[in-house]
């Protein structure tokens, strides 16, 4: 039998119940209520299959000043990210401590419940450049959290258990496949961008260290610019089918919201896929960032500066700007490549968008040429749309 990475706080802080099982006081449309979020919703959902353990709901103030602050929980435990419920003015005058309220989403549907332990105001500033280093609101993260106002409420969650789905799997699923397949060690790859060769390049340099490779590509809310979730699912799914060893290899998807918060975030990224029972997680350059805000490798100093595997649990593995040498011919980075720029076939996200449009085809050593086709589908899907 493998033996899996315990999760944070040694068990999976399991929030779900079948919908049958709650008060029906609470279930009905004319119960005391909160509509919340997308963004909110996603939370929920990792609240409760456990992907947010230790946390057992929205945090309250006694973990929201150190998280913000100190990047840990109120009892010490590393956390990067503020997981929080923000409720508007009037809506907060009409919650106590101990009251019991429904969550629905924007539809009015029944997500679960929150026991209210606590309403607080947060200091957006502070949060913004604690968090994202930066107060800047044309920051997609610093924009939503200003945009989602200063009034918090805190609390346990219980969550209605959604359907199986076979492609998003629990943390839960997860831990039990890994544990079918042997694998002690794993390694999880984080992306909101349809992968390319370099990606490619990065999960089996990784995936020679490890049993396993978990790809976890997000599904929650992205940028409006970002390519649409269906079209990257579709090129993990061409690339797995012919470039990577399926009994090494597992693809799910993560229902979390992009923050785009660089360095924290990223660790957050480890410290979750850790629950999902990986014990290594892939941290190159520029993760989770956008823009100019971040340096090229803030991720992987944050990671040290926490205290690394020893603190966090689970194992960074670092990359550099990985690219394609045409005098090596072969991928590479530059640890392994002695050649100069002039050598590189590096595209821009811009450059590779402007090929799409045009219907141009994409170089194979920027991309395979299966998933070329799948984002040039796409895009003329796309422009189809639009016209």
């Amino acid at each position: 039998m493998s033996e899996v990475i315990s999760p944070i706080g040694g068990t999976l802080a399991n929030r779900q119940r079948p919908l049958d099982s709650f008060d029906s006081a609470l279930t009905r449309a004319d119960a005391p209520s909160l509509h919340v979020s997308d963004a909110v919703i996603a939370d929920l959902e990792m609240l409760g299959n456990g992907a947010y353990s230790p946390l057992t709901g929205f945090m309250t103030q006694a973990d929201y000043e150190p998280v913000v602050h100190r990047a840990e929980l109120a009892d010490g435990t590393c956390w990067t990210m503020p997981i929080t419920l923000p409720v508007s003015v009037a809506e907060a005058r009409g919650l106590s401590a101990a009251d019991v309220v429904a969550l629905r989403d924007q539809g009015g549907r029944f997500r679960g419940t929150l026991t209210v332990r606590d309403v607080f105001a947060r200091n957006l500033r502070a949060e913004a450049r604690k968090v994202y280093r930066t107060e800047d609101a044309e920051h997609p993260g610093v924009g939503a959290l200003y945009g989602a106002g200063e009034i918090l409420v805190g609390g346990d969650v219980e969550v209605v258990a959604g359907p199986m789905r076979d492609d998003v799997l629990t943390p839960a699923q997860t831990r039990a496949e890994f544990e079918r397949r042997g694998w002690s060690t794993v390694v999880a790859f984080q992306t909101r961008n349809p992968i390319h060769r370099a990606h490619e390049y990065l999960t089996k340099v990784a995936l020679e260290q490890v049993d396993g490779l978990l790809l976890h590509p997000l599904s929650g809310g992205t940028k409006d610019d970002d390519v649409p979730l269906e079209t990257r699912v579709r090129c993990y799914q061409v690339l797995i089918a012919g470039y990577y060893p399926p009994a090494r290899t597992l693809l799910s998807l993560f229902p979390a919201t992009m923050r785009y918060a660089g360095p924290r975030e990223a660790i957050y990224h480890g410290l979750v896929r850790r629950n999902y029972g990986c014990s290594h997680f892939i941290i190159g350059r520029d993760a989770a960032g956008v823009g100019t805000y971040y340096g090229t490798y803030d991720a992987q100093l944050l990671y040290d500066e926490l205290g690394g595997v020893d603190r966090l649990g689970f194992t960074a593995v670092k990359f550099e700007h990985s690219f394609y040498c045409t005098a090596c011919d072969s991928m590479a980075s530059e640890r392994t490549c002695p050649h100069g720029i002039d050598e590189r076939l590096v595209l821009s996200g811009t450059k590779v968008r402007e090929l799409l449009v045009r219907g141009d085809a994409l170089p194979p050593q920027f991309t395979r040429p299966a998933v070329a086709e799948v984002l040039r589908e796409s895009y003329r899907r796309g422009a189809k749309l639009a016209s």
